[in-house]
């Protein structure tokens, strides 16, 4: 997906622009970047986002033009280009990997006249191998140096002119070749979790079948105007957000949502592009471009979630400008003070030299958002958008879980729970009677009535003469018996009554009591109540394995939200908040257990949402609002994915600290053999890429975490 440049419409010179950068894959390149960039005049804002290799700028466009940044960044040995003009990449060897191989070429020549005695010509192999496999990284050390950086390019210039001025020929060719197969295998090692957000954008279609002038054709989706119908085959992807116009089939929304089970699609129904077509044919009026439907949306969520920094991955990245200095001025105190008293100096300075390679931070730098890309795009597939490593922390130590009722852990639409009569009739009949008069309701207690009885009936036949009651109920007339349906008040009115102990074993079920009479005398009672979600209770069950407290705010009235919380297994609840009350009752929960989770609507808990440490909106399929407001959001209903999303927090949490501890480990481990004689160049260069493919390896397994 490209992403065009976005001008704002306050002022038409303020400009954004997403560049793709060729060659970045250190935090220490990203350095040189910001130093190359931030100087410009006109750049108003600038961040990078290592894993996905985009650069997001702000700027001037009145002072400062994209093709002023691409020159800039190109002395530096990386590419950039706007996203949407950015090159398909044919498949074939880069430049520098082909001087990569003619440096190993020359190293194996090297060697084998070395092996035969024709040392001045294994030597000139050497220095060919050198001078080759070091092209690039010595440019690129050059440009740190201009932008006052010390990164591992200069790092290991200064680690390879020292073997060479002592003479050590093979060690620095070894070096070399070493560091750029180092490199190779860092830069394909992390491509594997950029596939993991290429898998997002390859949901959607190139091209759509479009009807037009009465024939259908085939034409590339970004071609394709809102209005214009589309016609999605059986078995076809959808390519663009629209809305059926005709056909029906059922369709699989899990690429997109997560939910397992296809969703049937008639006229009038939404479809996103990336979602799969079942067995019927569609005509779909698109509703939205490509660079705006849902799954452009949540890609771009994911994309932009990358680029805000975790507090581990912040303190890693300080630590990291600290670490890099006093490393190298480690490295010099260890050629210089021996020498002072009366070392060798080769083999001090040799030891200096491997101090040198071994204090490349990009193992430690890159532990962190590794494990964090990998953890949001696994939500992703999932259905879950996380927007970023410090919301996906602040996961790991949710110590409280709140729920909204109504919509969240119940459908959102009552239900009759009970029916119970108090006359001579059955339960069937009086619901056959009420479900008459409430035929032609709009209210959703009477609606749920009709709904009932269509259940038992099929088909209800309507009542006659019927009258609504604004605020207390109808009646109407059913084979020829006069038929009062309506709340207390109504009954109240009309002189009827029921009996005491007949309402306390309703009560119990939560709701509310529409009353029934037949010709003035009392024949029943049902009970509606909102019913909670298929796994509900089982998420309640999962999350209190997890965390201390599940605790249920609601507005409904207590005998409504009581019944609910007691039949999920909610530790704690509360009923009748106002919106303002939720947000108290939120902090007042932080203050005594620790950090809240919210899971709610994302408009209606705005309020709750904004106070809890982790705000979460459920079912974004409905709402676009929650997509841009809720710190996580889920795209579907389903329940379970919050102990899942725990859990993967949690994992995420485990993995950066094991991280950080295996690059760690194995610098302290080279530091040691460093100046301890131990270690060589070769083996400390190897280190250094064992770390990083470790640390990278290790964060991928989050992408399959359950």
């Amino acid at each position: 997906m490209g992403t065009p440049i976005v001008v704002c419409s306050v002022c038409e010179l303020h400009a954004e622009a997403v560049f793709c950068v060729d060659g970045m894959d250190c935090s220490e390149e990203i350095t040189i970047l910001e130093r190359r960039l931030k100087p410009l005049a006109g750049l108003e804002a600038l961040s990078a986002d290592l894993i996905g290799q985009r650069l997001y700028v702000q700027y001037d466009a009145a002072r400062l033009s994209t093709a002023t940044m691409v020159d800039a960044v190109g002395n530096t040995g990386m590419r950039i280009w706007l996203e949407h003009d950015a090159p398909v990449s044919s498949g074939g060897l880069e430049w520098r990997w082909r001087l990569v191989l003619a440096s190993a070429g020359c190293v194996a020549v090297g060697s084998a006249l070395a092996l035969t005695g024709l040392s001045d010509w294994a030597r000139w192999c050497f220095l060919a191998a050198t001078a080759l496999g070091g092209a690039c990284p010595a440019r690129r050390a050059l440009v740190s140096l201009r932008t006052r950086s010390i990164d591992i390019n200069v790092l290991m210039v200064a680690a390879v002119a020292g073997a060479i001025a002592l003479g050590d020929w093979f060690e620095a060719a070894a070096v070399v070749l070493l560091f750029a197969v180092a490199q190779w295998l860092e830069a394909r090692t992390l491509d594997r979790a950029r596939q993991a957000i290429r898998a997002l954008m390859d949901l959607s279609p190139a091209e759509a079948l479009v009807r037009r002038d009465g024939r259908d054709v085939s034409v590339a989706v970004d071609r394709v105007t809102i209005g214009e119908e589309i016609i999605i085959r059986p078995g076809d992807t959808v390519p663009l957000d629209g809305v059926v116009s005709a056909g029906q089939s059922d369709v699989n929304e899990a690429p997109l949502t997560g939910e397992s089970l296809p969703v049937d699609k008639a006229a009038g129904a939404e479809v996103y592009a990336g979602t799969v077509n079942g067995g019927g044919a569609l005509d779909v009026t698109v509703t939205r471009l490509r660079r705006d439907t849902r799954l452009a949306r949540i890609i771009h969520l994911v994309e932009t979630a990358q680029a805000q920094r975790a507090p581990t991955q912040a303190f890693v990245e300080r630590f990291a400008r600290v670490y890099t200095p006093v490393v190298m001025a480690g490295a010099i105190a260890v050629a210089v003070l021996p020498w002072l008293a009366g070392g060798d100096v080769e083999v001090w300075t040799y030891r200096a030299l491997v101090l040198l390679v071994t204090a490349c931070p990009c193992a430690l730098v890159i532990s962190t958002p590794v494990s964090v890309v990998a953890a949001l795009a696994g939500a992703a597939k999932r259905g879950v958008l996380i927007k970023g490593g410090v919301h996906l922390e602040r996961l790991a130590g949710v110590r409280v879980v709140a729920f909204d009722k109504t919509g969240t852990l119940t459908r959102g639409e009552p239900r009759v729970r009970v029916v119970h009569p108090v006359g001579p009739m059955t339960a069937e009949q009086v619901v056959r009677l009420a479900a008459a008069v409430e035929l032609r309701a709009v209210h959703p207690i009477g609606v749920a009535v009709t709904r009932h009885g269509a259940e038992l009936y099929g088909e209800v036949t309507p009542a006659a003469d019927v009258t609504v009651l604004p605020g207390l109920g109808a009646e109407g007339t059913v084979e020829g018996r006069h038929i009062v349906v309506g709340n207390a008040r109504l009954f109240r009115e009309r002189g009827l009554s029921v009996r005491e102990d007949d309402l306390a074993a309703l009560k119990t079920h939560g709701g509310t009591l529409i009353f029934v009479a037949a010709d003035g005398q009392a024949v029943g009672v049902i009970a509606v109540a909102d019913s909670s979600r298929d796994t509900a209770r089982e998420t309640v069950r999962l999350l209190r394995d997890q965390i201390d407290r599940v605790v249920m705010l609601s507005g409904d009235r207590p005998e409504a939200a009581g019944p609910v919380a007691r039949e999920l297994g909610i530790d704690e609840w509360y009923a009748g908040l106002l919106p303002d009350e939720k947000h108290a009752t939120i902090a007042a929960l932080r203050q005594t257990h620790g950090s809240v989770m919210m899971v709610g609507d994302g408009i209606n808990d705005a309020p709750a949402l904004a106070a809890a440490d982790v705000g979460v909106a459920m079912g974004t399929t409905a709402s676009d609002a929650a997509l841009e407001t809720a710190d996580v959001a889920l795209l579907s209903n389903e329940l379970l994915r919050l102990p899942y999303v725990v859990r993967l927090a949690r994992a995420t949490l485990r993995n950066i600290h094991a991280n950080i501890t295996i690059a760690l480990a194995l610098k302290a481990a080279f530091l040691v053999m460093a100046v301890t004689g131990s270690a060589t160049l070769w083996m400390a260069i190897l280190a250094d890429t064992g770390a990083s493919v470790i640390v990278v390896v290790n964060a991928l397994r989050l992408l399959r975490a359950e």
